[in-house]
């Protein structure tokens, strides 16, 4: 007798693991695409699957103290990014908040991408992939990509010195190669900033 569309799913989610996103569109790539959205209701109905977007779905991590652990807004973006083979660099006020010039999660966090400009909801958060130039997508460093985005958000004239010793605090952690490659692609006044203050 032929597996259920319902059981296949779940057998493939399984192997994974918990805490593994994975997409409506590459589970089961030769089934009935309503099929396949159905199983996946009736799965998410039986608590076996947790749906975090349109088209996203996981096997939630359950923790012995919390319960539920759902894969974090970035951990869904570098997912999409994976899928669409983009290259996706923070920015914003998303990359003031990961270098702790900021304790105050964005709602909307927004990146640059190489691929179509969209929103993706995600519960009260969203997702924003802005289309940006090959130059703003060629930074190597995490922690200097960071930097330079957080500082183009806050304005040449508006930085303060806290905010810039933060920064010179986790560009101490930065590979100085990479370092040195991002400053190239930074705009004139971040690149004299950041060495002033060396």
């Amino acid at each position: 007798m032929p597996k259920s569309t319902e059981t296949q799913i779940l057998e493939r989610v399984r192997r994974k693991g918990r805490g593994i996103l994975f997409f409506t569109d590459s589970i089961l790539k030769n089934r009935n695409p309503d099929a396949v959205r159905k199983a996946l209701e009736r799965l998410v109905k039986s608590g076996e699957l947790e749906r975090v977007a349109t088209g996203i779905y996981v096997r939630p991590v359950i923790d012995d103290h919390i319960g539920k652990v759902l894969p974090g807004i970035e951990e869904i973006a570098v997912a999409i990014a994976k899928r669409d083979r983009a290259t996706i660099v923070p920015t914003g006020s998303y990359a003031m908040y990961k270098l702790g010039l900021t304790t105050q999660v964005p709602l909307n966090i927004v990146f640059y991408s190489d691929t179509s400009a969209r929103k993706i909801k995600i519960g009260k958060q969203a997702i924003t992939f802005k289309k940006a130039s090959a130059k703003n997508l060629a930074f190597v460093g995490e922690i200097s990509t960071l930097a330079i985005q957080a500082l183009r958000t806050i304005g040449k004239d508006q930085v303060a010195d806290e905010e810039i010793k933060q920064i010179k605090k986790v560009l101490k952690t930065e590979n100085p190669k990479h370092l040195q490659h991002d400053l190239q692609l930074a705009p004139v006044w971040i690149r004299k900033m950041i060495a002033t203050h060396e």
